[in-house]
């Protein structure tokens, strides 16, 4: 399941100072979730790792360059969240659902995903290949989601499983943004309510 986001969110990289890297990732990770973009700084970070601002630099190139494996690395987490709900027989509008439900805690990672998407729209930003691909994929997954459950009689194809697919991605980034000024905004819930306000059923079962 999810074969082609499994493989987006892989990380390649030689060997030599593999561990580090992943040292510095793990405790990027904790620090985005916390501090959020602005706080996180390359100062920071190298600290927390033992590391010299040219040394963290040195696994990665640019402070662009680390935050986008920050946001590779936090796909990768958020995958295996989302498979194990499927595996346990939830619908893949409540596990996606989940995955926004669990962003709440980590309030620095939505804040520089939103930042750098926004960014990214400029196709010179190290992350613009990153949500190219991301937006791609996702969308290419829940079309398939949706034209699954239209051959099996599940629901109508009132809605081009393209389009849904955009709506569904447009809505989860945009509740995002909102929760992000209002803490009370609960994404999860939200996106339940709609599929079943717009009768989409077949995607909540």
């Amino acid at each position: 399941m999810l074969a082609t986001l499994r493989a987006m969110t892989a990380i390649r990289h030689s060997p030599k100072g593999a561990a580090k890297r992943e040292e510095i990732l793990e405790t990027a990770l904790e620090i985005v979730a916390r501090l959020g973009y602005n706080g996180a700084t390359i100062r920071n970070l190298a600290d927390a790792v033992g590391l010299s601002k040219t040394g963290l630099l040195h696994h990665f190139g640019t402070k662009e360059e680390l935050f986008v494996e920050i946001l590779r690395r936090r796909d990768a987490e958020d995958l295996v969240a989302f498979e194990a709900a499927l595996a346990q027989g939830h619908s893949i509008v409540e596990a996606f659902a989940g995955v926004l439900t669990r962003n709440a805690n980590v309030p620095g990672l939505v804040q520089l995903y939103s930042r750098l998407a926004m960014e990214a729209s400029d196709p010179n930003h190290a992350a613009h290949d990153y949500f190219v691909d991301r937006y791609r994929e996702v969308r290419r997954e829940i079309e398939g989601q949706v034209r699954a459950a239209v051959a099996e009689g599940r629901m109508t194809d009132s809605v081009a499983p393209e389009q849904l697919a955009l709506i569904f991605v447009a809505l989860s980034d945009g509740l995002q943004m909102q929760w992000m000024f209002d803490s009370g905004v609960e994404m999860g819930t939200q996106i339940e309510e709609l599929f079943r306000a717009l009768r989409l059923d077949a995607l909540l079962e």
